[in-house]
């Protein structure tokens, strides 16, 4: 028979560790977050349906997002033993400098709309993880207060050129002297693409305010003080709008872009100069026979042209036909550390993130950036030593399979 006893608390004490309470609400909300998708959640319950939708939507039916995440859910892994991986180095050389991590924060538009510490908070996050930061011409932080919030940041613009050629280029200009090392210019907006949620929310800037959305909004009254009690929104490229997101970009975008005019911005621009919105294989090798520093694989997060190729699909064949002339970059769809590690062992050198960054923005601020970024780095690290690889570079095609729900007829 089992004999027993009353417990003594020197016998609990190594069996019991209680847990020192967290007073801060945020503080606890995002230590309970252990993936994106449970910052998206934080993020959906926090912030008013038209600002998160428009972070979180896509064009028309959405199918092209869809699919993009739905390639890397369909990645297998083939991890390899018996290696020695009790430290990683997850750094890596792109376009000329050292970062820390293979991913870097995408250009995001309207951002402070979303969270009122926008820009900020995504630029001061970069720099504390060393990391490359971009910020968009729809950005709703001037490019002048977003250098001055983090010196130390690596910074890239990204550029949408616009029917006015001379504004374009002063936006061009005023990077340059704030210090942004890399000109992002986006290809894949001759018009804006049918972003239906927005359509239906009658997403305006300024916030538009009806009995919908002020509803909307009574769940949520941090977003709505925070919005009113800080600097009113100050624009990267423009001074005030009072239309739909919509009626903004097809002001904007300019249908008449052609290469001729790429090469006129590249002369221009004293730094690297990297193309996003590259879809196609003929594009890839135009584009690195025309002596641009990076392409970035991408369909714009799904929000231009629903039904696009996914790029983490596109980009073996890619890799194939100019990956020793040119970096290759790769966004959409991203949402996870294994999601970059697929990407880099198919070939690319680096990767973007911008719904994964906003989530983490709109569930707690900054530190909801800074939690984000922890995340994804976590993630990597723990998929590489457990593919057995402690360096990027070690990864390759032969640690993934792209397993294939959609394939073209001809192959």
């Amino acid at each position: 028979m089992t004999g027993r006893r009353l417990p003594r608390r020197r016998d609990l004490a190594p069996l019991v560790r209680f847990k020192t309470p967290t007073l801060s609400p945020r503080a606890r909300r995002l230590a309970a977050a252990l993936t994106i998708e449970d910052l998206r959640r934080i993020a959906r319950r926090r912030t008013p349906r038209a600002a998160f939708d428009y972070a979180d939507g896509a064009a028309e039916r959405e199918v092209s997002l869809a699919r993009a995440r739905q390639a890397f859910a369909d990645v297998e892994f083939h991890p390899a033993i018996l290696r020695d991986v009790s430290s990683v180095d997850t750094s890596r050389e792109v376009l000329g400098a050292r970062t820390a991590l293979p991913f870097g924060i995408a250009p995001t538009g309207f951002t402070r709309l979303m969270q009122t510490e926008g820009e900020v908070a995504g630029v001061t996050a970069a720099e504390a993880a060393g990391i490359p930061y971009a910020l968009s011409t729809m950005g709703t932080t001037s490019i002048e207060d977003v250098a001055a919030a983090a010196p130390g940041a690596r910074k890239w613009f990204q550029l949408y050129m616009w029917k006015d050629r001379d504004r374009s280029m002063a936006l061009v200009d005023r990077a340059a002297k704030a210090g942004f090392d890399t000109l992002m210019v986006t290809v894949d907006v001759p018009v804006a693409g049918a972003r239906l949620r927005d359509t239906r929310n009658g997403f305006t800037i300024p916030p538009t305010l009806t009995p919908r959305t002020v509803l909307n909004a009574i769940p949520r009254p941090a977003w709505w003080f925070n919005l009113l009690t800080t600097e009113p929104l100050a624009f990267a490229s423009l001074d005030a709008w009072s239309g739909t997101v919509g009626e903004l970009l097809d002001t904007m975008f300019d249908p008449t872009v052609t290469y001729d005019d790429l090469a006129w911005i590249r002369d221009q621009w004293p730094g690297k100069v990297s193309v996003k919105g590259v879809q196609t294989v003929d594009d890839a090798r135009r584009l690195a026979d025309a002596g641009v520093d990076a392409i970035v694989l991408s369909n714009h997060g799904g929000r231009q042209l629903d039904r696009a190729p996914v790029p983490f699909h596109l980009l073996p064949s890619v890799v194939k036909e100019v990956g020793g002339d040119v970096e290759i970059h790769l966004d959409t769809g991203i949402l996870s550390g294994q999601d970059v590690v697929a990407a880099l062992a198919h070939g690319a050198r680096f990767t973007l993130v911008g719904r994964a960054y906003l989530y983490g923005l709109m569930a707690g601020g900054r530190p909801g950036v800074d939690r984000a970024i922890d995340i994804l780095r976590g993630q990597i690290e723990r998929t590489m030593r457990l593919l057995g690889v402690s360096a990027l570079d070690e990864l390759e095609p032969g640690h993934v399979t792209a397993l294939r729900r959609l394939v073209p007829p001809d192959r």
